[in-house]
């Protein structure tokens, strides 16, 4: 199935054969986000313990070319329901959220089945200058579809 594309965001989906709080465990743990990416952008975690609540920050380490190399982001937790929901803005390390969120959302279909949608949202960016000069999206829809391949081998080797 395609994903949902706006002017604004990239929605992909995808059914896990894993129960959703296997899923949420593995999401929850940004050590674990450099295995699941599917951008080819993050290189490892510089400091972030389990997401447990909105408002918390983890800081990853990443390297693009968009941004001349290397480079760290602050990811600040604005979205957190256990098992159901994780969603935070990214934003270059020491500074503020500028509006391009990720969001997982786990819908459970049975104790082996989880619906996992990831939606990449940019469309809270009011900067302009931003906008010109980081050309949305950076990630594309075939590398947030690699991110959902990648969770899913993830919880498969982690069962």
């Amino acid at each position: 199935m395609p994903g949902m594309d706006t002017d604004t965001s990239i929605t992909v989906t995808r059914t896990i054969d894993a129960g959703a709080a296997e899923i949420f465990d593995v999401l929850s743990l940004p050590a674990n986000h450099v295995d699941i990416d599917g951008s080819g952008f993050v290189r490892s975690v510089d400091h972030g313990d389990r997401i447990t609540a909105t408002g918390q920050v983890f800081t990853m380490n990443m390297s693009g070319e968009h941004m001349g190399g290397d480079y760290q982001t602050d990811n600040h937790v604005t979205g957190y329901d256990e098992g159901r929901l994780l969603a935070w803005q990214t934003t270059p390390a020491g500074t503020e959220p500028k509006g391009w969120q990720w969001v997982w959302q786990l819908q459970p279909y049975g104790p082996d089945s989880t619906e996992v949608r990831l939606t990449y949202d940019w469309s809270h960016v009011t900067d302009q200058e931003l906008l010109k000069k980081v050309s949305f999206p950076l990630v594309k829809e075939d590398q947030l579809e690699e991110s959902l391949n990648n969770l899913a081998a993830a919880v498969g080797s982690a069962s």
